[in-house]
């Protein structure tokens, strides 16, 4: 349970890997700050802690615990806020259906998901864990634009080590497959809202009798806001995927759908669902109703329809047949049979296409075989961002990180900004008709003509924080002098706002001759051209370019997102410290809990950790945890100089070892000081110690490793046996306390 009082720093609670790293090194945040008088609370935002906080009714007093998600919310909109924000799931239906499990086998008396809702109760119920699902956490904390960048440090060493990369080839049959039109690109429509517009508008569905059906009343457009609403013919999604699914067998390559259902959690399962139809076509045309008894809900995946069908041996044969009349399938992990398709969640398109391209366009199929495949995105939104780089590698080569320079990134993301703030505006038609949105003042702002099952989803952009972003992005400029590039594409509606208030503002100060505006195809070439040449550029982009591009790039040029400086300047004064984009790592649990190994890499923590205690000296004075955030530094630079970043196996060093390695060069960049003899008095002792028991401290955590290990959960893990398994040097705690 999070303590609930107010701190100089929040630390959040999250899941998996970081979860798990932050028992072993937070106890070492706490006792470096407390020297300064600087105090660091936790905040849960966890998956099992959003479940708990949303159904306490049948709880007992010591389960319930208060809905910190809010509670960071309200914070994060004050010029008092300081978070050290980690990765954390964004469910998918499957992992919300196994915490929920999971948290029952505990005592927890939680609902069933209702994956079909019938009842007014079974409706309420699913509405509450709808405002769980996905990416529930981001939108909520982001009350900011986004500064991401490789720290110095991490570039250098990138440099100095270049990781491994794959070859590319000029006839490599890797590429990217998206529909011809009919798709959110085609059919989206913008306008900026005028004073006279603005107010609650209401989305509306208008069938073919002419009657009206309100999907979503109230919803709020300020003056300014730029508005968009676009759809997706289903239609035409099936004629693509089936066509798709052709097309690879015709190349010889392997069929992979590369999707972000968990930040799309409303269109994007939608999507997912109709490639598994695809993909069975034969078996869902004759066993249509014989699923539907057995409760299967394609958006669920592959994994969970082969589970409901287990027993149904004529099903199972027709589904075991297809499979000879299909192209091989990328696989998540062959070892294990986790096909591409069978849990939305496991194929996240900012982590897989920069893995295809770090590999040189390989993927692996069903035997662990390599080989190139067809990477099926549907929508052309942000597709022509990794076809471009798919087609630029084909003809220059894999980038080389030894010389390559690096692309920064500035995001458009404050106040739910664009799609990924489109969850409660999404939405199917229920039949033939047409959804319009009808402004405040009764007139039309978009209308669709669409058809049953068409995926409809309407978002906006604020005005204030279109303004900070760009203001932002001059200052990145400034402070950089390097090429910069606004990520808008002209001929896209979204976008053409968009420039409408880019280019006079760039032209008031003076600055427009400083800055590029691309489309993102077009920008992808001229980044690429750039870090091959060994220079830098910052890319600025909206809100899911930001996600894509911040995995992207750090992967091509350090191997990792997870190493990113990622510093959200929230817009009422505060401070919100990510720590990279790495995702919560479900592989690296996996190993921990088989070997007790920990690779996750807190190299993110570091890097945030420092620029939270120089944001806290310099916004309340406090020289002390100045001080603190410049040996924090020193200690990051400290690890990636001498080379304790965690290996991958077991018997090597892991996580654990590099938060020794972090505090023992912590307390002895604090000793080495000058500008705070206490605090250089008080951590000389600390680093003798450190350094005088280093083989005791090393032996006693690599002895912890070989073994299983019980973290008593998974996404809900029990705190004293998390401790155990992630503390078991007795004389680094001894130190540490």
């Amino acid at each position: 349970m999070a303590e609930k009082s107010n701190f100089d720093i929040l630390y959040t609670i999250v899941d998996e890997a970081p979860e798990l790293a932050s028992a072993s090194f937070l106890p070492i945040i706490r006792k470096f700050a407390a020297a300064a008088g600087v105090s660091v609370g936790t905040k849960d935002i966890s998956l099992a802690g959003r479940i708990i906080a949303t159904f306490p009714e049948n709880l007992t007093d010591a389960q319930r615990i208060t809905d910190d998600l809010a509670a960071l919310g309200d914070l994060v909109k004050t010029p008092d806020a300081n978070v050290i924000k980690l990765p954390n799931i964004s469910a998918s239906v499957p992992q919300l259906v196994a915490a929920v499990e999971e948290l029952q086998s505990q005592g927890y008396d939680i609902p069933n998901y209702p994956e079909e809702p019938s009842t007014d109760e079974e409706k309420a119920i699913r509405a509450r864990f709808d405002a769980i699902k996905g990416s529930a956490v981001n939108p909520v904390l982001r009350e900011g634009n986004s500064d991401r960048r490789a720290a110095r440090a991490v570039k250098n060493f990138a440099q100095k080590n270049p990781h491994s990369m794959g070859e590319w080839s000029a006839d490599s049959k890797t590429k990217v497959s998206s529909m011809p039109g009919n798709d959110f690109y085609a059919n989206e429509k913008s306008a900026t809202i005028t004073a006279a517009q603005a107010g609650d508008a209401k989305i509306e569905f208008v069938a073919k009798d002419g009657s009206v059906s309100v999907l979503k009343d109230s919803w709020p457009l300020a003056e300014g806001t730029v508005a968009d609403a676009t759809f997706m013919s289903v239609k035409a999604l099936s004629s693509f995927l089936a066509d798709a699914i052709e097309d690879t067998k015709k190349d010889g390559t392997m069929f992979s759908l590369h999707m972000k259902a968990t930040m799309m959690k409303v269109s994007d399962p939608i999507i997912f669902g109709f490639a598994v139809k695809a993909w069975l076509a034969p078996v869902f045309e004759k066993y249509g109703a014989e699923l539907d008894a057995l409760g299967v809900n394609a958006n669920s995946g592959l994994g969970d329809l082969l589970e409901r069908v287990k027993d149904n041996a004529e099903i199972v044969a027709a589904i075991d047949a297809i499979k000879g009349d299909r192209p091989a399938m990328y696989m998540v992990d062959s070892d294990r049979g986790i096909t591409n398709l069978h849990v939305p969640s496991d194929v996240i398109i900012d982590a897989s296409m920069p893995a295809v391209i770090r590999a040189g366009g390989k993927g692996w199929d069903e035997t662990g075989a390599k080989g190139d495949t067809n990477c099926v995105i549907p929508d052309r939104c942000y597709a022509p961002v990794y076809d471009e780089a798919i087609n630029f590698f084909k003809a220059n080569g894999a980038l080389n990180p030894a010389t390559a320079g690096a692309v920064a990134n500035v995001g458009l993301m404050a106040q739910k900004a664009e799609e990924y703030g489109s969850h409660p505006t999404t939405f199917q038609a229920p039949a033939d008709g047409t959804i319009r949105v009808v402004l405040a003042n009764g007139e039309t702002l978009h209308s669709h003509d669409v058809e049953a099952g068409d995926i409809w989803r309407a978002c906006t952009v604020k005005k204030a924080p279109i303004e900070n972003w760009i203001q932002l992005a001059m200052d990145r400029q400034r402070l950089t002098g390097t090429e910069a590039i606004f990520w808008l594409d002209a001929n896209r509606a979204h976008d053409a706002e968009l420039i409408k208030y880019v280019t006079p503002v760039l032209e008031a100060a003076g600055v427009a001759d400083k800055f590029l505006i691309m489309a993102p195809r077009e920008a992808t070439r001229q980044s690429l051209e750039t870090i091959t040449a060994g220079k830098d550029s910052i890319a600025i982009t909206g809100n899911v370019l930001r996600d894509y591009l911040t995995d992207l790039f750090p992967i091509l040029e350090l191997g990792t997102s997870a190493k990113m400086l990622s510093i959200v300047k929230l817009m009422n004064g505060g401070g919100l410290f990510e720590t990279g984009a790495g995702g919560s790592a479900p592989k690296h649990v996996q190993q921990l809990v088989e070997e007790n190994h920990l690779r996750w890499d807190s190299m993110g923590e570091f890097c945030a950790l420092g620029e939270s205690l120089n944001f806290l000296a310099d916004s309340k004075g406090n020289a002390k945890a100045g001080v603190l955030g410049a040996a924090a530094e020193a200690a990051t630079q400290g690890i990636l100089d001498n080379n304790r970043s965690p290996s991958r196996k077991v018997g090597q060093p892991d996580n654990r070892d590099s938060h020794y390695w972090f505090a023992r060069y912590w307390a002895e960049a604090l000793a080495a000081q000058g500008d705070d003899a206490a605090l250089a008095a008080e951590f000389a002792p600390v680093a003798a110690e450190l350094a005088s028991k280093e083989q005791q401290i090393l032996s006693e955590l690599a002895a912890a490793q070989g073994v299983a290990a019980d973290l008593g959960g998974y996404y809900h893990t029990d705190p004293a046996k998390t401790a155990q398994v992630m503390r078991p040097s007795a004389t680094l705690n001894a130190i540490i306390g």
